[in-house]
């Protein structure tokens, strides 16, 4: 049978190993789109996704293959290439690291279900809760620590900037939260998961344009790209409903995708197009919210009028 291998995450060039054992690694979604491999035969190490229809036609359907690539050792025939990626720096756009699959290649061009605009406002209600939460938390501290413990008790704004000074407060008001959101969702973007807790909840998630994970460089000019689809009136995000793959402008900006969670895995036919309970309740919490806030407003300009 035909020796194979292949890179791992940590670019370590592994194997031999057989080609229903590759099935089984792509099953189980170790192997990335732009993992590489290698055969003898083949002139130079080539990405997955361009030999994956060769390994599954051999193999056939997975299954549970023995323990042989679990512990393949690193070496190989002295005529292999070198493992472009051995001595490679980690870079934000070096192929993915996750352990997620094509899903598009490898499985009979299963079709990719992408985040509509309304799963997608979910997923940011749910998030901006769990953030304003943090903020203030993180705002109470750093103006305790600029403008002493009794701050929030100072009724005189002129004493508070006496004590630490424009810079203090705008280090409390604006940046700490800023830095705070910018962390969040970079890291969990770039996480194992690639979701905040709003899109784990809603069924989502952020891949690269291949279907792999995102970097947390990726990550924090994808969150700072936000910044421009408000900016712009919010039709950056609005562009989410229209868009053929229903990308937002920080999308575009961050060569981004929301999809499905089950897309790009081993289990494309997990994906779901309808809204799930969690985004329904979710929306029709913050539609109550809005309502209420609405109220307010007309109640109170009333009184105003009135008076």
């Amino acid at each position: 049978m035909t020796a194979w291998y292949y890179s791992d995450e940590q670019r370590n060039r592994l194997g031999p190993v057989r080609a229903d054992d590759l099935a089984e690694l792509h099953a189980g979604g170790q192997l990335q789109p732009g993992t590489l491999v290698w055969r003898e035969g083949l002139a130079d190490w080539r990405p997955w996704r361009e030999v994956i229809g060769e390994i599954i036609g051999a193999a056939g359907h997975p299954r549970v293959a023995s323990a042989s690539f679990a512990t393949a050792t690193a070496d190989a025939p002295a005529d292999a290439p070198a493992n472009p990626y051995a001595a490679a720096e980690r870079s934000p756009y070096a192929p993915p690291g996750a352990a997620l699959d094509t899903g598009w290649h490898a499985q009979g061009e299963h079709e990719v279900v992408y985040a509509g605009f309304w799963k997608r406002v979910a997923a940011y209600l749910l998030d901006a809760l769990v953030m304003s939460l943090v903020a203030w938390v993180a705002q109470i501290v750093v103006l305790g620590l600029f403008f002493g413990i009794g701050a929030a008790e100072v009724g005189d704004p002129q004493a508070l900037l006496a004590g630490a000074g424009v810079a203090g407060l705008l280090v409390g008001m604006f940046v700490v939260p800023v830095a705070l959101q910018a962390v969040y969702y970079a890291a969990l973007h770039s996480s194992a998961r690639q979701a905040t807790l709003g899109k784990m909840a809603i069924g989502i998630k952020v891949v690269d344009e291949s279907g792999g994970r995102i970097s947390f460089l990726r990550g924090l000019g994808r969150f700072f790209a936000a910044f421009l689809s408000a900016m712009i009136l919010g039709i950056g995000y609005l562009m989410a409903a229209f868009t053929d793959r229903k990308r937002a402008l920080h999308d575009l900006l961050a060569s981004t995708l929301v999809v499905d969670q089950w897309a790009y895995t081993g289990h494309p036919e997990r994906q779901r197009h309808e809204l799930g309970v969690a985004a329904k309740v979710i929306l029709a919490l913050g539609a109550l919210v809005v309502l209420g806030y609405l109220a307010i407003m007309v109640l109170a300009i009333w009184a105003v009028a009135a008076a």
